[in-house]
């Protein structure tokens, strides 16, 4: 992943506004043709890109603290960001991401498979939970991106358990998780528990909490 950061040559706009003109070409004729099914154009990764296992999407959101938030409002108020496929893609999109340690107020990042979305709610999440990390303030910037290179490099070494990540800015700390589908596999949450403990290089007398998402509903 690092080898790859600055990989690129750094005209990513320009090639991004050709490429936008294109796909809007590419789209007028794809509307012209008849079709019985509309279709968004997939994520792929692009030529000689390195891919990733699967496709990732980041989302933000923010809210008011102190206002009850209905599932229907928190579900309005999360912007999707954007979608990619390989290594190159995802430096692109998150070069350009303020650190969660320069994000101000209630904010959150998310990084979800594509086509989860982060809310409990969603198919592959209700029957999961979520790993809790509280940390000091200063650390979240360091510690959501070896956690998110983690798992986009597929460290946690659990199928397809994993779901996403989620780094909350909060006012007296910061709060990183990562879930899983399924809250009832003890083998594989602990799995991910000292995977978590690796990568973070956290102290051996760090508080992890691991909460299931029917608890987070209640």
């Amino acid at each position: 992943f690092t080898r790859l950061k600055d990989d690129d040559s750094g005209d990513h706009d320009q090639n991004e506004e050709n490429n936008t003109q294109k796909d809007s070409e590419k789209e007028k004729t794809d509307r012209e043709k008849p079709q019985s099914t509309t279709k968004r154009k997939a994520v792929v990764p692009g030529p000689a890109e390195h891919p990733l296992q699967y496709n990732y999407t980041f989302w933000y959101s923010r809210r008011t603290p102190g206002r009850p938030t209905s599932s229907q409002s928190y579900e309005q108020n999360i912007k999707q960001i954007g979608t990619f496929a390989s290594v190159e893609q995802f430096w692109r999109f998150y070069s350009h991401m303020v650190r969660p340690g320069d994000l101000t107020g209630h904010s959150d990042f998310h990084l979800f498979k594509e086509g989860i979305k982060p809310m409990w709610e969603d198919d592959a999440n209700k029957n999961g939970g979520k790993w809790i990390i509280r940390l000091r303030k200063g650390l979240a910037s360091r510690c959501w991106e070896n956690l998110i290179l983690a798992m986009l490099g597929e460290q946690f070494m659990v199928g397809e358990e994993i779901c996403g990540a989620v780094v909350s800015v909060r006012f007296q700390e910061d709060i990183i998780s990562i879930w899983n589908k399924t809250a009832s596999d003890q083998a594989t949450t602990a799995r991910i528990r000292d995977t978590l403990r690796r990568v973070l290089n956290l102290p051996p007398n760090t508080i992890m909490e691991y909460k299931t998402h029917t608890d987070s509903i209640k």
